[in-house]
């Protein structure tokens, strides 16, 4: 299975085989689309009807014995807008047919496991998408600028990754993966921001300055990661992310992209139609 068929704009967004340099990426750019911030928000809107049309007939296609999903990841600095990035988007789709997990530090039961058994176990079931707020590649980032695991280790990860996401095509599952791309200016504002508001004071966390002090080393890691891991089933996309509006814009696009593509029809009838009507045009009174 190849990558899904992409719009312009998500073809704009996805990264080309080999090495990436994520400074040579505008962060504030809104590639593929050339409207402004209203007309962004209003096209995702626009959206939304189709989006949940799609995701409905995934979910039906799961109870009627489809082997199709799809799966989410959002990787992205600090302040990147994950969250964000799932209200805007997911959001406009039936929830029943959603699941969403954001990873954590491991547990001490997980980190008695390999690094992707805490990822497996929280795999979407089928005719479901699920959505990964940072994901298995936090084992390859924060692991390696912090030095979490030894180097020999973090090598092996980047090809266990890729067993690992083909293997998931191979049974049905299509892969998203999205690293949003903010720059240090606009994460230093919206931390500002964060620090000016009482409302948000339950977002910050003091420890995000510290992993400032370590942007360059992050850039780096995000690069060696994309590029080892930017396969044709499970190709990566840089999202400008300084524009919120567009950030979503682009997510919801890829997810209405890689559903289109799945091409699912309703499932049939698997009874009788007009014997149910009969049925029902004869029942008694209740």
């Amino acid at each position: 299975m190849t990558a899904f068929p992409v719009s312009d704009l998500t073809s704009s967004l996805r990264v080309a085989p080999g090495p990436i340099d994520l400074a040579a990426i505008d962060t504030d750019a809104a590639p593929g689309f050339d409207g402004d911030k209203d007309a962004g928000t209003e096209a995702l809107l626009d959206k939304g009807p189709e989006l949940a049309d799609l995701q409905e007939r995934l979910f039906a296609d799961g109870k009627s014995g489809g082997h199709r999903n799809v799966l989410l990841v959002l990787q992205g600095m600090d302040t990147s807008g994950k969250g964000g990035t799932l209200r805007s988007t997911v959001g406009l789709v039936d929830p029943q047919g959603v699941r969403i997990t954001s990873f954590k530090a491991p547990t001490d039961e997980e980190r008695a496991h390999d690094f992707l058994w805490r990822i497996t176990n929280a795999l979407p079931s089928v005719g479901v998408i699920g959505v990964f707020d940072r994901s298995h590649y936090e084992d390859v980032l924060i692991a390696r600028v912090r030095s979490f695991a030894e180097p020999d280790e973090i090598e092996r990860r980047y090809d266990a990754i890729n067993a690992w996401e083909a293997d998931l095509v191979a049974k049905g599952t299509l892969i998203i993966k999205c690293m949003l791309h903010i720059s240090a200016d606009e994460q230093k504002k919206r931390l500002l921001a964060r620090l000016d508001d009482p409302t948000k004071y339950w977002k910050f966390n003091p420890g995000d300055i510290d992993e400032r002090e370590l942007w360059p080393a992050y850039q780096e890691a995000y690069e060696i990661a994309i590029e080892r891991t930017n396969t044709d089933v499970a190709p990566w996309h840089v999202i400008p992310a300084d524009k919120k509006w567009y950030r979503n814009l682009a997510i919801g696009t890829l997810l209405h992209d890689a559903l289109s593509s799945l091409d699912l029809d309703w499932p049939e009838a698997d009874f009788d139609i007009e014997a149910q009507k009969k049925r029902l045009a004869d029942e008694k009174p209740l």
